[in-house]
């Protein structure tokens, strides 16, 4: 077989030889292409393009250029200019000689044209095809003809690196380089016939795809990154813009789909409940969300979100909103996910939602409230703060689950608590029940009891405890009746555990700072010193006190109690303590004031207690144990003396008052320790009391030590007396400490300033701050000045 011929290279100076030859070759490219092109002809090709670009028209030219160059520079060298002249003088005389023609136009012209012809053919043919044929036409071309583009621009290279090159240096408008070149051709000859059907075809597969059909996605993909790759910039040919693509491609998507989602939205709603509708909606944004991925180009990302968002969930924001009171009355938490996440992707979306989540929590929670106070006063604190906690937690859950713990929404919630803590029907009565029945209930649980709690449930409890107080408004009111609560569990040693109350007075630290626990923290710091005190005391006795004489004595524990920190009062009647208990003081008061002189010890009988034993019964082998208060122990031990004595015996030989007298022999009496003449009549002048020698209890240890509701009752009054006291001693020094530091404000100005400063502790009422301002003023601490001002007196 003989060897192939060589191609006849074409004269270089020969345009039209030279095209001619260059035109079969292209036609091999363009039309062939999958039979390639041999190597020699790919050369013969190339180098046709280059002899003609290097034409001896063009070298004479260039080579002209560069004697005038050299005798000019003779010249200058002759005339002995100064270089910076000599530099000036070159670049004003050299310019006109930059235009020397470089041959290059006519073949970039002539395969200009060819493309026209070329294309024209191409789109003739495709008018014989229609939807995915259409597709599958335009794919194959395009990837036909953008690879050939690539080796025909390999054959014009040296046309590219000088004459093109040149031309765009020189500001040419509609000049290219040779690929780039094809792209235009493509854009101007084809696609602009095309596009239409084009993206008719793209559209209806899409639409196919929407409604269930398996489609050829990598058509769309490739018509896709067809359209970018036409984006080219026209200051600059080399970098491409997403022009194209928005304009011809994006555009027509973005209404199409807007237009399908709004019949389909529009009859779905008519057809289906709101929740069928959120999960299809829901399930359309993951599509298309999908759908970017999948064949569409990142760009049209934000474009088509909105658009599906704007037509799923805008405009049917009011039919979701109106059905989100029903998904709240029955709790369907997935539900409310759901719409969740559908309205919190739209501008505003959310605002009504969470007007009415507070509303329907607050509903909740004073429905609670009333349901508890249905029972009267015979509930249990624990029923009130269980009923609040209940109802948070609850909410809570859905917030952190269905809202995503959105901060917006914690803040209705928060609200709502707020308003249902404070204000309920128990609160009508008092406004300052929930802190008294939220610290009778910590009260009750950091109490020793028979259901004491474990230690990890306690603290759990505490937690939920300081949920509560985060609610309520008057923090000075819980901190009165704790601090007063906590003072008998320390002074009776009946705390669960020094663990469980440090935690409590922890988290009150954590919430309201050093100031509002400096107390609390103090009577357990005299506790710990009492103990230290006892101790030294024991010694104390053991070296002072005989044998015999430490048989007798009584078995004592004191406690010294700061007067400025325990929330205790002295007691409220005269006292005669047995000289059982009198002779332990003294010996103890004895020690005290050898260690501490110029001190004053006020014996507070109301809060101290102790034990006896029963020896007067004889039926019992082991005696009982009677726990009682110092003055049931006075009555009591009246009775080593005489079985029998009168109302009046009594009360003359302990002096107590009435009021005090009275309700613990009505305790003696109901124990049956104590046995009235005449039988069943009540504490009064008229009737004595013996003892009773038949007495029976199941227990070996029986308390005899109960306080009393009327004593319960008096106390708690006297704690909002206190509060009352302390939130006019609040008032004033934060007057005071805002009028040091500013000298003179107006009125308003300071009422607001003041608000802002006690609301932490309890919300103030504007009349109480007024009257406190005048107080002062009556007190010379602040004078009024003209138009409305106060000023400090230093």
């Amino acid at each position: 077989m003989p060897p192939p011929m060589m191609p006849q290279t074409p004269h270089k100076d020969d345009l039209e030889e030279t095209w001619s030859f260059l035109e079969a070759g292209i036609d091999s490219v363009m039309l062939k292409l999958e039979d390639g092109v041999d190597m020699k002809t790919y050369m013969a090709l190339y180098t046709a393009v280059h002899n003609f670009c290097t034409s001896q028209k063009a070298v004479a030219s260039n080579q002209g250029l560069q004697a005038h160059r050299g005798g000019l520079s003779r010249l200058l060298s002759r005339l002995r200019l100064d270089s910076t002249w000599a530099k000036s003088t070159k670049r004003l005389t050299t310019w006109p000689f930059m235009t020397a023609h470089l041959l290059g136009e006519e073949l970039y012209k002539l395969l200009g044209d060819y493309l026209s012809r070329h294309l024209n053919v191409v789109y003739r043919e495709s008018q014989s095809h229609a939807e995915e044929a259409l597709l599958g036409f335009y794919i194959r071309e395009w990837t036909r003809y953008t690879t050939a583009a690539k080796y025909v621009n390999h054959l014009f290279s040296y046309l590219n690196r000088h004459w093109v090159k040149r031309e765009i240096d020189e500001g040419k408008k509609n000049v290219y380089d040779v690929y780039t070149l094809h792209l235009v051709k493509w854009k101007d000859e084809f696609f602009e016939k095309v596009h239409g059907k084009v993206m008719d075809a793209v559209l209806n597969l899409i639409e196919k795809q929407r409604n269930g059909e398996t489609i050829e996605q990598s058509q769309i993909k490739s018509i896709v990154d067809s359209f970018v790759s036409l984006g080219l910039d026209e200051n600059d040919s080399k970098k491409s813009t997403l022009e194209v693509y928005r304009h011809y491609f994006q555009q027509p998507f973005i209404n199409a789909t807007r237009a399908y989602y709004e019949s389909e939205s529009r009859q779905f709603v008519a057809e289906n409940s709101v929740v069928e509708y959120m999960k299809k909606a829901e399930a359309r944004l993951e599509e298309e969300k999908a759908r970017v991925g999948l064949y569409l180009h990142p760009d049209v990302t934000k474009k088509l979100t909105d658009t599906c968002l704007d037509v799923l969930v805008t405009a049917h924001s009011a039919l979701l909103r109106d059905e989100f009171q029903v998904l709240l009355d029955n709790e369907r938490q997935e539900d409310l996910a759901r719409m969740y996440r559908l309205l919190s992707r739209i501008k505003d979306g959310l605002d009504p939602l969470r007007a009415t989540f507070e509303n329907h929590v607050r509903r909740a929670g004073l429905a609670a409230v009333d349901k508890v106070a249905s029972d009267g006063d015979a509930f249990e604190p624990k029923l009130y703060v269980d009923a609040l906690l209940q109802v948070h937690t609850r909410y809570q859950n859905l917030v952190d689950e269905a809202f995503n713990g959105e901060s917006e929404f914690v803040r209705s919630l928060d609200n709502a608590c707020r308003e249902f803590v404070n204000r309920n029907s128990i609160c009508k009565t008092a406004t300052t029940k929930s802190p008294e029945l939220l610290a009778k209930y910590t009260d009750s649980l950091l109490k020793k009891g028979a259901k004491a709690a474990e230690e990890s449930e306690l603290e759990e409890m505490l937690v939920q405890i300081m949920t509560v107080f985060k609610y309520i408004e008057d923090k000075d009111v819980f901190q009165k009746f704790y601090s007063k609560m906590l003072a008998k569990r320390l002074v009776h040693v009946s705390s669960v555990s020094d663990d469980a109350e440090t935690s409590m007075i922890s988290k009150l630290k954590e919430a309201c700072g050093f100031e509002y626990t400096n107390k609390l923290q103090r009577m357990f710091q005299d506790i710990q010193i009492s103990k230290d005190l006892n101790a030294n005391y024991k010694d104390y006795q053991d070296k002072v006190l005989d044998d015999e004489d430490r048989k007798r004595i009584v078995d004592a524990h004191f406690q010294i109690l700061g007067t400025g920190f325990w929330p205790l009062n002295p007691p409220t009647t005269a006292f005669s303590a047995p000289p059982e208990i009198v002779k332990t003081s003294e010996r103890f008061q004895k020690f005290y004031f050898d260690k501490h002189s110029g001190r004053k010890l006020t014996w507070l009988w109301q809060l101290c207690k102790g034990e006896m034993k029963a020896n007067y019964i004889k039926t019992q082998k082991v005696p009982y144990t009677f726990q009682v208060s110092t003055f049931q122990m006075g009555i009591l031990l009246l009775f080593n003396d005489s079985d029998t004595l009168s109302y009046s015996d009594i009360q003359k030989a302990t002096t107590l008052t009435p009021e005090i007298l009275d309700p613990n022999l009505g305790i003696l009496l109901r124990a049956k320790v104590l046995l009235a003449n005449p039988e069943g009549a009540k504490p009064e002048p008229s009737t004595s009391f013996s003892l009773n020698y038949n007495f029976k209890n199941k227990k070996i240890k029986v308390n005899l030590n109960i306080q009393i509701k009327s004593e319960q009752k008096v106390e708690a009054d006297d704690t909002h007396k206190t509060i009352e006291e302390d939130r006019k001693l609040l008032l004033q020094s934060a007057i005071v400490r805002i009028m040091k530091s500013r000298k003179k404000m107006k009125h308003v100005q300071l009422v607001q300033e003041v608000i802002q400063q006690v609301k932490s502790r309890f919300p103030p009422k504007v009349p109480d701050i007024k009257k406190n301002i005048e107080a002062l003023m009556e007190k010379d601490y602040i004078e009024r000045l003209d138009g409305d001002e106060i000023a400090y007196i230093a």
